[in-house]
Parts: C-alpha cells; structure tokens; sequence
C-alpha cells in the first residue's frame, strides 16, 4: 500500500472566506501515485473547516450568512472564550459545524464525486497563514 502526504497553505486576507481547493487534491492525487484508495483532506487550525459541496456563489453566500447568524462575530463579549482576549469565538463554533474533514475515494486514479461535488476549504478566523493536510492511502 502506498502512501502520500501534502499540505496547502492558504492566507485569507478577509475574516472569513470558501475556496476551492479540488484542483489542488487532484493534483495530488495524480502526484501520488494511488488508483484505489482514500483521500483524506483536513484543516489543520482549529478555526478552519474542509467541506463538500456545489462550486455555486449564491450557496456561499447562504453559508456566510447562515453561520453569521448560528454565530455572529460581534458583539464580541458575548462568548466566554473571547474572555481570554481573544475575538475569534465564533470561527471555532462555525468550523465545529462545518466539519474538520472530508474522506473521498479514489477510483481509476481520480476522486469519485458525485454530482456537483467539489473540496472547500472554509476560513472563520483569516488573515493569517493556515495549512490543509492531504492524505492518500491506497494502491
């Protein structure tokens, strides 16, 4: 069995962003050799997220907006966490709900998505350099 490792690291100059990283785990998994495995891609901070979901800006903008109102930024004080001076609360709720991983096939060489189905990486807490961890197992 083989196995593959790469980071990809992102500076998102905003508080919070979505970027589609699918080319970068194709590529990937091309470098890695495997045809029959899984490819697993998580963010390594704990105020950023790896998801699945349609390529489609309307659907990104719903997410802005539906984790702002789950867990608004301000006011600040509203979370005990910021109590230790910090202001980013919110980024670790909103990663708790959009997920720290995502696990994918790989058939004949290439991610085996379903329809629509594309890699996001998912920025809560930017402006400041975080990585993504790209792990391939398999044959």
């Amino acid at each position: 069995m083989k196995s593959y490792r790469k980071e990809l690291w992102f500076n998102v100059p905003a508080r919070r962003g979505f970027i589609n990283i699918t080319p970068q785990v194709e590529e990937a998994v091309r470098e890695s050799g495997v045809r029959e495995g899984l490819c697993l891609v998580n963010a390594m901070h704990i105020t950023a997220s790896v998801f699945i979901n349609d390529d489609e800006s309307g659907l990104h903008e719903d997410y802005d907006r539906w984790l702002e109102k789950l867990a608004p930024h301000e006011p600040i004080h509203q979370y005990r966490h910021n109590d230790t001076g910090e202001d980013n609360a919110d980024a670790h709720l909103k990663r708790q709900i959009m997920g720290r991983e995502v696990v994918v096939a790989i058939t004949n060489g290439r991610l085996d998505f379903g329809p629509w189905e594309q890699i996001f990486y998912g920025e809560f807490d930017g402006r400041r350099r975080k990585r993504v961890l790209i792990k391939i197992i398999g044959e």
